[in-house]
């Protein structure tokens, strides 16, 4: 759900959060990321970092340097009009991700497949024939939150958590699908890899893509992701860009 207008609330002393709804919605994290674009581009003084998520804008700031009242009305000053925020959750770039469904990159396909009470080649089709929505980074450097998982892979989380997964593994759990740059135990099934790096910290952006950019995966064999694999291992982007607006 939307809110007519966005929520404030504290986070300690040091920090608010403004909220602009409940649910993983395009047009809600269209939202958080205009905010955050305005405030990155003229931060009001003592506001130090922010941080957007699916549908909320984590604000740490200073309170010797500005009051909490004197940063809310900063923020209601440059809330985007509703016309602004319908263009803006319209993505203006897609990336298409190789990413490879045989079950020697996709470690828990099978498993997740019976879950689903599907096969696993009916499983990957399904999951590179949507579209997605890059809504945010989180939990740990380079992990891309997608939405637009197709309803009929929606899948609850493991009880407990499954071991570390490898770099660029594609996940799904709940109504997400995501992408994990780096090896961490999670509670989200494997379903895929991709050789592309999301995550570089000598590459600028060190991220390949922005919250609100759209994303696709093409599906790809083992041969052609150890071959793109090595290429983005030197360095290469391997994902292709398009511009949609």
């Amino acid at each position: 759900m939307k809110y007519e207008t966005p929520r404030f609330l504290d986070c300690g002393e040091a920090a608010l959060s403004v909220e602009f709804g409940d649910s993983v919605d395009a047009a809600i994290n269209a939202r958080v990321l205009t905010l955050d674009e305005h405030l990155r581009a003229a931060p009001p003084p003592g506001l130090r970092e922010t941080t957007p998520t699916y549908r909320a804008l984590l604000l740490r700031y200073e309170p010797l340097e500005i009051s909490r009242d004197a940063l809310v009305a900063a923020i209601e000053n440059l809330l985007a009009p509703a016309d602004i925020e319908a263009k803006l959750s319209r993505p203006a770039v897609r990336w298409t991700i190789p990413c490879c469904y045989d079950p020697a990159f996709a470690e828990d396909i099978d498993e997740a497949a019976a879950l689903l009470g599907r096969s696993a080649p009916s499983l990957a089709r399904l999951h590179a024939g949507a579209d997605y929505r890059v809504y945010m980074y989180g939990f740990a450097p380079g992990w891309c939150y997608l939405g637009g998982l197709p309803q009929a892979l929606a899948i609850p989380r493991r009880a407990s958590p499954r071991g570390a997964t490898p770099q660029g593994a594609a996940l799904i759990g709940g109504a997400l699908s995501l992408i994990a740059a780096n090896p961490m135990p999670t509670g989200w099934y494997v379903i895929g890899r991709t050789p592309e790096r999301m995550f570089a910290p000598r590459r600028d952006p060190p991220f390949l893509a922005a919250p609100g950019d759209a994303a696709r995966f093409e599906p790809i064999d083992a041969e052609t992701f150890r071959t793109l694999d090595a290429r983005a291992a030197a360095g290469e982007t391997v994902a292709r860009r398009e511009a949609l607006q």
